[in-house]
């Protein structure tokens, strides 16, 4: 993979993508995203980018991101926007910032969902080997799923990985939320995910936090991919997500599994991939995602 190109100040930043004399005209708060700030950037001569920002001391939210990114379009299947460069700006009270082409305002091409299922399952299936050295699953570094931080050590089984790096986090961190029935139960589901869930029948790049929010028009009319939480695992794990916060349209899931045909019982382990999910959000966000955490430890241990 690409070393993205890193700056200790945006004006350096600048100078080295655009030349001298380059310089931020305006910049237009962007809403969407409860982790970073978004702005839309106009520089010298009305060129405009993006730009995502936050503490200076969470600046490897944005060395994460872009590793992503990258990884996603060195495959060459999806559209992804296209990274500048990470940076910091200032002292202690500076700022963290992660530069990268402007997409907005761009109209839907004919049958972009169609497009996207297809496109999808050939990020799926493209070799993913060299983004998971020692290993098989995982990534070549830690990210973040939201604001939490992403575990991914690399492993050679798919289950132990998602058990491990996936389920046994965030049930350790949610279990303040569970009284000690609630707490046996997914506890005892954690030690029989082996036995639930399926190896791949080969690995698979995943996007890693796929729905509705995370995708975008770009500037081909195509539907992009945004905002990952890149990781090699199973492709069924991305396509659950999918499923989880009002789903794409069905176009999307009929390509999809005309390019990637699905293994038997992939609607029984699929609540068990959004569990993960929803644990996040439970850690994140609080106890309103409880019942749908509890629904879902109660299905596969009555």
């Amino acid at each position: 993979m690409e070393t993205m190109a890193y700056f200790t100040s945006m004006d350096s930043a600048l100078v080295s993508l655009f030349g001298n004399g380059i310089q931020i005209r305006s910049r237009r708060r962007i809403s969407g995203g409860d982790v970073n700030a978004a702005f839309e950037l106009t520089l010298t001569g009305g060129k405009k980018i993006f730009m995502k920002a936050n503490a200076k001391n969470k600046e490897a939210f944005f060395t994460a991101e872009a590793a992503g990114l990258a990884a996603i379009a060195q495959t060459g299947t999806i559209g992804t926007p296209h990274i500048l460069c990470c940076g910091t700006e200032g002292g202690e009270d500076g700022y963290a910032f992660l530069l990268m082409e402007l997409l907005a305002g761009n109209s839907p091409a004919p049958r972009c969902w169609e497009t996207f299922g297809y496109e999808l399952a050939a990020l799926h299936r493209a070799p993913a080997a060299e983004f998971v050295p020692g290993g098989i699953f995982g990534f070549v570094r830690d990210n973040y799923i939201g604001a939490r931080e992403q575990k991914n050590t690399p492993a050679g089984n798919w289950r132990v990985f998602f058990r491990d790096c996936r389920l046994a986090p965030q049930l350790r961190d949610g279990a303040r939320y569970f009284d000690t029935t609630m707490q046996s139960k997914a506890f005892c589901l954690l030690e029989h995910v082996e036995e639930l869930l399926l190896e791949p029948a080969y690995p698979s790049l995943l996007h890693g936090d796929l729905w509705s929010g995370n995708v975008i028009t770009g500037k081909d009319g195509r539907v992009w991919l945004i905002d990952p939480a890149v990781y090699v695992g199973h492709a069924e794990a991305d396509l659950a997500m999918t499923e989880l916060f009002g789903g794409f349209p069905p176009e999307f899931y009929a390509a999809y599994k005309e390019a990637a045909p699905l293994a038997p019982g992939y609607e029984h382990r699929r609540d068990l991939y959004n569990l993960y999910h929803l644990l996040n959000h439970l850690n994140l966000f609080g106890s309103a995602y409880y019942p749908a955490v509890r629904r879902i430890v109660e299905r596969y241990v009555p």
